[in-house]
């Protein structure tokens, strides 16, 4: 499938986006292995997430899907099935290192692999600390790549500290936690996004924080309803936009605004965008608000390692909109990035290029020279649905039609994306 975007004049409108990616596979997996019956509201139906849900649906959870709206009869964390088949989780590396840490803790053996991309994304991050909980895990090249064969049960917790800020590491190593002796510590240098601790929490999940570490004791979690946050990383295509956008001015509501996950909002107000928060409160103890960017000039920023837990999934669109401003945008620290759907750090530096935009790749990062100017061309998306939409904006204000090849993977978490863009852009 082939995605033409062509130049705009204007970018206007108020809008809403999908449920949060993040939420969405988080919700489901507590769901199933909490009693009793939770009910989940703007649930994310992008590719990712619902692998999710046939994952759980294979170890035996009945789970009723209408649009957004799920229905998930858990069993307790200790009344999931063996799978008959092998559990398939996609291209979502979400859904295979999450319920990697769930099935350490089942005494049944499950097998769980993913698509081409998938198979190639390291697994021994989370291997290894599940495995010194007392798992047994194995899977290709020694267990560092996926399919995963894992054996559990009998786990007990570990201090644990990140080598690299991982919210998925850190949640495999949690959802274990609740089924090992003891407690289970996680430490990281950097806050990652907290989804995880504060869903445990609202499920009922033993919880607390501790000076920059997180420590959870074995726990049952119990049926909750819970209301996903519109996903601010699928909003930030159109913030970028709009704070590119001289006269822009766009209107997101109900945003998901988790601390963890704002760096987009901070990256680009010291790049020079007018943005305002309204309406905030809170629902699943996640906080929700009104996001309103006004466009005009922008001017090229250092981005350092220290925020990038809150901007790794941003970076590409951040990448994007730098032709567009004044100076230098030098993003640093950003090596989390080689190891996503594609290595993002390459791909976006190839992609700019065949664009007319100087960009250059960095060890850790990269380093674009806004000139003003984006010309139009052809580009790959390397079925990243991140790169995709993050070279759609560079359509947005290219001078000839930007053509995204192999765009159908926008679909992953954003099945809406071009009729959004639409609506918002003339």
């Amino acid at each position: 499938m082939m995605l033409t975007v062509n130049r705009v004049e204007r970018i206007q409108g108020r809008i809403q986006v999908p449920g949060d990616k993040s939420i969405s596979h988080r919700a489901v997996m507590f769901a199933s292995i909490a009693k009793g019956k939770s009910t989940i509201e703007g649930f994310l139906p992008g590719e990712d997430c619902l692998s999710t849900v046939a994952c759980c649906r294979g170890l035996g959870i009945d789970i009723k899907q209408e649009g957004t709206f799920l229905e998930v009869q858990g069993k307790g964390q200790y009344g999931l099935q063996e799978p008959e088949n092998l559990l398939d989780a996609g291209n979502s590396g979400t859904t295979m290192r999450l319920l990697s840490g769930i099935l350490a803790g089942q005494s049944f053996l499950s097998v769980i692999t993913g698509d081409g991309s998938l198979r190639k994304r390291p697994m021994a991050r989370i291997a290894n600390p599940l495995r010194q909980m007392g798992a047994k895990i194995d899977g290709r090249v020694g267990g560092k790549l996926a399919p995963l064969i894992i054996r559990g049960g009998n786990l007990e917790g570990i201090d644990y500290t990140l080598p690299v800020p991982s919210a998925q590491v850190k949640s495999a190593i949690l959802l274990a936690g609740l089924y090992a002796s003891g407690e289970t510590i996680v430490r990281e240098e950097f806050l990652s996004r907290d989804h995880t601790e504060r869903m445990l929490q609202f499920f009922g999940g033993n919880l607390e924080r501790r000076d920059g570490s997180v420590v959870l004791k074995k726990s049952e979690l119990y049926g909750q309803s819970v209301k996903v946050p519109g996903d601010i990383s699928s909003a930030a295509f159109f913030m970028a936009a709009a704070a590119a956008m001289p006269g822009g001015h766009l209107i997101i509501e109900d945003v998901g605004l988790n601390p963890t996950r704002t760096g987009i909002i901070d990256v680009l107000r010291e790049m020079g965008a007018h943005i305002r928060i309204d309406n905030i409160y809170s629902s699943g103890g996640e906080d929700l608000g009104t996001v309103i960017v006004e466009g005009g000039k922008l001017k090229g920023i250092t981005i350092t390692k220290e925020i990038m837990p809150r901007l790794i999934d941003e970076v590409p669109v951040i990448a994007a909109i730098s032709a567009l401003a004044e100076g230098t945008m030098r993003i640093t620290g950003a090596e989390e990035l080689k190891v996503k759907e594609s290595n993002r750090i390459a791909a976006m530096v190839t992609e700019l290029k065949k664009l007319g935009i100087q960009a250059e790749e960095l060890e850790d990062g990269m380093e674009i020279t806004g000139t003003g100017r984006i010309s139009g061309g052809v580009v790959e998306s390397y079925g990243d649905h991140r790169i995709a939409m993050a070279m759609a904006v560079c359509g947005l204000f290219a001078q000839e039609p930007v053509q995204i090849q192999n765009s159908e993977c926008i679909a992953v978490s954003f099945p809406g994306f071009e009729k959004t863009l639409k609506e918002i852009t003339w």
